[in-house]
């Protein structure tokens, strides 16, 4: 099965393909953005991380190509629901992840571990090349640390500590960290309502 996934993120692409692997029973081909020369910008002016997914999907799937595409965020409770859709330029360049770690610990200095509450929330869109779509949610609760720890993972990975491990997503194995995450969590949904569609038709 050949599947585009909309991002050129290393790390994000070689979680989904481990994760998809697993999940299906014929062998999946993730294709990055890269891999299929599409180099656009796509502008993603949704106000939710599934409309952000939407865009994404539908831009590649426009293409010919069966495509997946996620939009997920860092949702701090006292912080309002930031960074939220705008995680990845929460610090104003995109995918600077040292400069967004330390804004949101610039912006929770002086709260309270208990107060420190927050989630990962994934959303993936599915946009076949005839136009049929579909999107699934879901998110992983923990809480935010006062400094970084862990040398794993990306983004705010090192800043999110999971109460069921006792430590951050950046210092647990690929493996722990896809049982419990939202984007595998949301992977998963998606295999399965993939897979109820196709045994529909």
């Amino acid at each position: 099965m050949r599947l585009v996934f909309a991002s050129n993120n290393a790390g994000k692409i070689r979680e989904v393909a481990k994760i998809l692997n697993e999940c299906f029973e014929e062998d999946v081909t993730l294709l990055s953005l890269k891999d299929i020369g599409f180099f656009d910008d796509i502008v993603e002016d949704g106000n939710t991380f599934e409309e952000n997914a939407l865009i994404k999907a539908r831009t590649v799937a426009r293409l010919g190509y069966l495509c997946i595409a996620d939009d997920s965020g860092l949702e701090v409770d006292a912080l309002g629901g930031a960074p939220g859709i705008y995680s990845a330029r929460y610090s104003g360049g995109h995918g600077n992840d040292k400069e967004n770690n330390l804004l949101v610990l610039k912006n929770l200095e002086g709260v309270p571990d208990e107060k420190r509450t927050a989630r990962f929330t994934c959303a993936i869109a599915c946009v076949t090349p005839e136009g049929e779509e579909f999107t699934v949610k879901a998110s992983c609760e923990g809480r935010i640390l006062h400094a970084e720890e862990g040398n794993g993972g990306f983004g705010y990975d090192p800043l999110f500590y999971v109460e069921e491990y006792g430590k951050t997503l950046a210092s647990v194995t690929a493996e722990e960290k896809n049982a419990i995450s939202h984007r595998g969590k949301a992977l998963r949904a998606f295999v399965a309502e993939y897979e109820k569609r196709r045994k529909q038709k």
